[in-house]
């Protein structure tokens, strides 16, 4: 699209990562327009690269799902949890039943996300990348555009809605003071990436996430190319300070057996990075003339993978309330009660089964063994594949009547999958009361 920039838009985008991807892609493909202002030069590195069979769903209600398939990424059918003893549980997602995708893919966010913001200039989105938004516009309560810097050049654009995917940096939340930390999941993350993998020294399924745990933390080993192996390590914040980030990481990959065996013959490619006290949230999601996406309004742990399956969603979901508003169909206040439920009961969900596995001392396994009869492998491998709006699954039902592990203040559930409507509402209708 043209470097012109308008003087107004019907959306402005701040972020371009999956979340910001997706909504500007949603708002463009309806015709609408919508300036996408993302401040790094793409492609760029981020973790996070293992996706969720939903995902998949996603991906092909996008029509991408066979272009996807196509770019050469890992194919992940499943989830092992394995501990420092070898034992292991798998997680298989064709447990979910016929009707949704059993397989989805790992892969290098950089190219990934870099697809889907190619993916969103193509339906029409006007994408900039290295723009740095300085300052938010307002007239009076309502944000009405914003201020941005780009080769040297300052430009101030109007639009009537302004969403924030800017992941951590939280452009919106941080004005407002909206974000506060989740004190119970206060961890770090020590990860690099390793070369010359040998899938026949998996002692698992090829292409398959692995999450091993010990008594000081997890591990997880995520392959992201045929020969390329993410590997991080996750542990609690005092357990980490005053520690060499290269030492606790060496010493924690080694302590789970079925991962260091995956390793065998591979080398460090990167540098260690460290990423702390990343878990928070925040209760207000949208406002007069803005929506919050994905992780700039809230992130969680990442040991289930669901990072980016919530940020492409909610993006969807916010471009749709967008879509709604500018045709007249809503007014303002409906649309932001009916988007934050929406983004809180997927939050909520995904919060509280983190809380269940940090419990158990990072132990999917024992998690497993402690759940009533009632919770059927169908049902873990649905919760896990992304069935976080399910009224139906019995464990998603299980895990929210938990009030230890409310996160979010009150709130009123808005049901039914963005993904698989119709099989939810089926499901939802025959699960025992």
């Amino acid at each position: 699209m043209s470097e012109k920039i308008l003087e107004s838009y019907d959306a402005v985008v701040i972020g371009g990562g999956p979340g910001g991807s997706t909504t500007a892609a949603t708002i463009a493909t309806a015709g609408r327009s919508v300036l996408l202002l993302e401040k790094t030069a793409f492609p760029r590195f981020h973790i996070g690269e293992s996706l969720l069979p939903y995902m998949a769903g996603l991906l092909d209600q996008m029509g991408l799902l066979q272009e996807f398939g196509e770019n050469g990424y890992v194919p992940k059918w499943g989830a092992e949890f394995t501990d420092a003893g070898g034992n292991f549980h798998q997680v298989d997602f064709a447990d979910q039943g016929p009707g949704r995708h059993a397989q989805t893919f790992q892969v290098e966010r950089a190219h990934f996300d870099n697809a889907l913001l190619d993916h969103a200039r193509k339906a029409g989105a006007h994408v900039l990348t290295q723009a740095h938004v300085d300052e938010l516009l307002f007239e009076g309560d309502r944000i009405v555009g914003v201020r941005f810097r780009r080769g040297g050049e300052s430009h101030e654009v109007r639009a009537a809605y302004v969403v924030d995917s800017s992941g951590r940096s939280g452009k919106i939340a941080k004005a407002f003071g909206l974000r506060r930390s989740v004190d119970q999941l206060r961890m770090v993350a020590v990860f690099r990436h390793f070369t010359g993998l040998d899938e026949n020294a998996n002692p698992g399924r090829e292409g398959d996430i692995q999450i091993g745990d010990h008594p000081d933390g997890w591990v997880w080993a995520i392959p992201i190319w045929k020969h390329t192996i993410s590997i991080g390590t996750v542990m609690r914040k005092d357990h980490f300070q005053g520690r060499d980030p290269e030492e606790v990481f060496d010493n924690h990959r080694e302590r789970v057996p079925r991962i260091a065996e995956r390793l065998k013959g591979t080398e460090a490619s990167t540098r260690i990075s460290v990423e702390t006290d990343y878990c928070y949230l925040s209760d207000q999601l949208a406002g007069p003339g803005w929506f919050v996406v994905g992780d700039a309004g809230c992130f969680v742990d990442p040991i289930f993978s669901g990072g980016v399956f919530l940020a492409m969603v909610t993006g969807q979901e916010a471009a749709r309330q967008i879509l709604a508003a500018l045709q007249g169909t809503t007014t303002d206040q409906e649309l932001r009660e009916s988007y934050e439920s929406f983004y809180k009961t997927g939050y909520d969900t995904y919060f509280r089964l983190i809380h269940a596995f940090y419990e158990f001392n990072f132990n999917f396994g024992a998690y497993r063994a402690h759940m009533p009869d009632s919770i059927s492998e169908k049902d873990v491998s649905l919760l896990l594949a992304g069935d976080f709006w399910s009224q139906g699954n019995a464990m998603a039902r299980l895990l929210r009547e938990e009030r230890r592990w409310d996160t979010f203040t009150p709130f009123a559930y808005r049901y039914g999958c963005p993904v698989y409507p119709e099989l939810e509402l089926q499901e939802r209708e025959t699960a025992p009361r």
